[in-house]
């Protein structure tokens, strides 16, 4: 049956099939005088071997036309409830003169016969939220109230529920249909709820609520879907719903005004999803032959785009000028795809620009041939799926690869942990039991050994336990917006430290954060001519070398301690920590404990002996809001006559918060006076009254509080050291110091130290690294078993050296002696060269070496950055 195409068609998928319903324009009938207009139907069904849909059979529906208009409003699959057998149903519409506006449901069998299930008349049409349901049944929204009818009653029946919008109806385990909305929040409807959920209401001022048509009662909306997403949400699926434990527990997604795809659990956003597109307006799903479940997003601008929930949700497809999507087997293989039948103004026959896909295997589409039968498709098909294996292959290795790095994040998170709290035990003075390397899923790198060495069996010792007194003095001060935190040292004639440094630990009561503080150390050395220098620690190390062992960083710092106790003021040292101040005056008041590190050596007959790492608590300090705001801990530099008055921890503070730079000058025309004269005349700077060579800034403006330091070596060299905040600062003083100087001067940035200096200290630590060798393999000798059978280096008398060679050689006797002799000095060379020694004498040997290696390595980076 041929039959001409209106514009207006509704498109329904049942069993396969994909039946096209239009209405026939009014004919009149000579025998009654009447006029009547037919509702078609077309059942079409995919054919592979043409690749295009064919007409299967045809019905029609005759009804009078003698209103004013006549249309299809919407078509759905439901159940019978007299059978319990799903059947497309279609509602009409009938506007008469007088606003009556009548509607007539009606159900497609088998057989292409229609039938008339109800119909009922209302005074206004239907517009908003209409749904069809099991009954079947017809609910809709009209003036924020909720209307449904049904073939039992075949009475239009109200619901008790101001409604703003319906996003989803369909069936709830043991409640049976259910109607899933959005009203305005009513606060008083329930006094037996929870606060939490209350306050919610009040405050978004809209809820979620779900309504049972059956039971007539009202069921809890967060269980569904929290009520902050009411005034967001535009149409709702839902995926899975069960009953465990007397507690409904449902799986659905929604879409939003907003442009996302939300995947909710019991209640509880799991995901979102970003659409391509605007104004989704509803959503489906669909299961494809490789059981994934997809769900296809329809927007009202005609496009479409399929979503995907694997590992995260994710938009796999996208579709513009769509004109109807329908899920359903259309092509027999056990499975759902999606048929797209899209818009095409060239072509008027039915269903003739279409595709259909499940995003796998299947894929057919007007005007391309898949047939399975053809070498050449089949060839295309294979390829393809050898394709997504792979693709999926390489997929699951890097999920693989994230969940192994997820794992060694939290195995990282479980250690820092434990050395937190082993740390706050070491603060408080309790023993700390570290957990075993199998609990904590780690192997030991070294052989357990039975007397592992002096230097690495030996723990830390407490604070209580060091009898020396080297702490002077504690403080702190505020620059800007840093805290500086001080421990004054003074070196006893038995003691050395090296690897200095201090640790910043919050008292017990701070459970949401870690109580280890982020901090810098840097040391500050003053001579008597104030020659100021700051080592940061964490800036030394360069950064293409990679450590050998893990030695603490040890870098140069027991060099820098060895020269500078002959120089300091009254034979002390500073340790300084520098950490930002806002992060705890968050905290209002704060209680920090101050942890200095360091390693003590013992000096005998002017050398260095065995070191032991220590730990010493120097003291408390106290933060507070208010005493910032009094400036309790300010630095306070003032002006007396022609000097600068401050405190020594003053002066310090504003060192350790500050960058260093060293320039050297150079001019080869003049001399470089000018430099002192731009100073203390442009940059207002006074020097201080203990060394005159430093001087402070007090000039207006962000070069206020930068300290400068000249020292000429020569009437045209010099050098210029500069502790200022920041690098804006730098570039200030510096444009300023350049147009006092003149043309033929060589401003050059300094970024390690003076070349001689260096030079004379990597000499030295090449002759360290040279001595720990040779220390090491003599006590090698020592420690083995073989060494008192030896002759070599221990019996010079016996050597062939020694004897007169010449007299060996006169007789046969004599020669004989002679390569007797020196086939004994090869044995015992060769005994001296393959000596065994245990694993914790290698281990101790090892790091010695590592340490004397990482010195030198260190500074031959630093003189060729120089």
């Amino acid at each position: 049956m041929k039959m001409p195409l209106e514009e207006h068609e509704q498109f329904l998928s049942y069993n396969g099939e994909v039946l096209v319903f239009h209405l026939s324009k009014p004919k009149h009938v000579e025998q009654t005088g009447e006029k009547t207009m037919g509702l078609f139907v077309r059942r079409m069904a995919f054919n592979r071997d043409t690749n295009l849909f064919v007409q299967k059979s045809s019905g029609v529906f005759n009804m009078s036309s003698s209103h004013l208009k006549t249309e299809i409003i919407c078509c759905s699959c439901t159940t019978d409830s007299r059978t319990g057998i799903i059947l497309p149903c279609i509602l009409m519409k009938k506007k008469k003169r007088n606003n009556v506006v009548e509607y007539l449901l009606l159900l497609l069998h088998s057989s292409n016969q229609f039938e008339q299930s109800f119909h009922f008349k209302l005074d206004y049409e239907l517009k908003e939220d209409i749904r069809l349901f099991a009954g079947p049944s017809v609910l809709w929204r009209h003036a924020n109230k909720l209307f449904y009818i049904s073939s039992d009653t075949c009475t239009v029946l109200s619901v008790p529920v101001q409604v703003s919008s319906v996003v989803w109806t369909g069936e709830i385990v043991d409640e049976g249909t259910v109607v899933l909305g959005i009203r305005t929040a009513c606060l008083s409807e329930s006094e037996d709820e929870d606060e939490f959920s209350t306050s919610d209401r009040a405050i978004w001022g809209t809820e979620f609520f779900a309504y049972a048509i059956e039971t007539q009662k009202m069921l809890t909306g967060t269980s569904f879907m929290p009520h902050a997403y009411g005034r967001v949400v535009s149409s709702v699926y839902v995926c899975k719903n069960e009953m465990l434990k007397k507690r409904l527990r449902v799986s659905l997604v929604a879409i939003t005004h907003k442009n996302q795809f939300i995947w909710f659990q019991d209640g509880v956003p799991k995901g979102v999803c970003e659409l391509p597109y605007e104004k989704p307006c509803s959503v489906k799903t669909a299961v494809t032959s490789s059981s994934d479940l997809l769900f296809i997003v329809s927007f009202a601008s005609g496009n479409v785009c399929v979503v995907q929930r694997k590992d995260s949700l994710q938009v796999a497809s996208k579709w513009q000028e769509v004109r109807s999507v329908l899920v359903d087997d259309f092509v027999g293989s056990g499975s759902e795809q999606l048929l797209l039948l899209f818009k095409d103004d060239s072509n008027t026959e039915v269903l003739s620009t279409f595709k259909i896909t499940d995003l796998g295997a299947v894929n057919y589409a007007s005007g391309i041939n898949y047939k399975h039968d053809v070498p050449a498709a089949e060839g295309l098909q294979e390829n393809g799926l050898l394709t997504v294996q792979a693709l999926e292959a390489r997929l699951q290795a890097g999920y693989t690869s994230v969940r192994e790095l997820q794992q060694h994040l939290r195995l990282k998170k479980r250690v820092i942990l434990e050395s937190c709290k082993a740390l706050i035990d070491l603060v408080e003075e309790r023993a700390h039991v570290l957990p075993a390397a199998k609990e904590e899923g780690l192997v030991s790198l070294w052989d357990d050994v039975e007397n592992p060495p002096h230097s690495l069996s030996k723990e830390t010792p407490l604070a209580s336990k060091v009898p020396e007194r080297f702490i002077e003095k504690l403080w702190q001060r505020v620059v800007g917006d840093s805290l500086v935190v001080g421990v004054q040292l003074t070196e006893s004639y038995y003691l050395s430290l090296s690897d200095v440094s201090l640790s910043l630990v919050l008292e017990r009561g701070f459970s949401s954060i870690s109580p280890i503080i982020k901090c810098q150390n840097k040391i500050i050395k003053l001579n008597r001519a104030f020659s100021a220098s700051s080592v940061s620690l964490c800036q030394i190390e360069p950064p293409p070398k990679k450590i050998k062992l893990d030695l603490h960083s040890k870098n140069d710092l027991k060099e820098e301690f060895k020269g500078c106790s002959r120089v300091q003021l009254d034979g002390t040292k500073t340790v300084t920590a520098v950490t930002s101040l806002s992060p705890l005056l968050a905290f209002h008041r704060v209680c920090c404990i101050v942890l200095l590190h360091a390693k003590k050596q013992k000096r005998w007959n002017d050398s260095l002996q065995e070191s032991k790492k220590i730990t010493v608590v120097c003291g408390k300090i106290l933060l507070s809001l208010d005493d910032i705001s009094n400036g309790k801990y300010s630095v306070k530099m003032l002006r007396d006559n022609s000097y600068c008055t401050g405190s020594m921890e003053d002066i310090l503070a504003v060192l350790a918060a500050s960058v260093r730079f060293s320039f050297q000058i150079v001019s080869s025309d003049c001399t470089v006076t000018p430099v002192n004269s731009w100073l203390l005349g442009e940059m207002e700077c006074i020097p201080f009254k203990e060394c005159h060579n430093n001087v402070f800034c007090h000039k207006v403006g962000n070069v206020y509080g930068t300290i400068f330091n000249w020292t000429m070596k020569n009437p045209f060299e010099g050098l210029l050291t500069l502790f200022c905040r920041n690098l804006t600062v730098l570039f200030q003083c510096l444009h300023s110091l350049i147009r006092v100087l003149p043309p033929s001067c060589d401003v050059k940035l300094l970024r390690s130290g003076s070349k001689s200096v260096l030079t004379e200290r990597l000499a030295l630590a090449l002759e360290e690294e040279m001595l720990t060798l040779r220390n090491s393999f003599l006590k090698e000798l020592k420690e083995s078993k073989a060494v008192n059978s030896l002759t070599w280096g221990n019996e010079p008398s016996k050597k062939i050296s020694d004897a007169p060679v010449a007299s060996l050689l006169d007789s046969t006797e004599g020669l004989q002696q002679f390569r007797k002799k020196l086939q004994n000095e090869r044995e015992e060379g060769v005994l001296s060269m393959n000596q065994t020694m245990t694993g914790a004498l290698y281990q101790e040997t090892a790091l010695k070496i590592a340490a004397a290696q990482i010195s030198s390595d260190m500074l031959v980076w630093r003189l060729c950055k120089s």
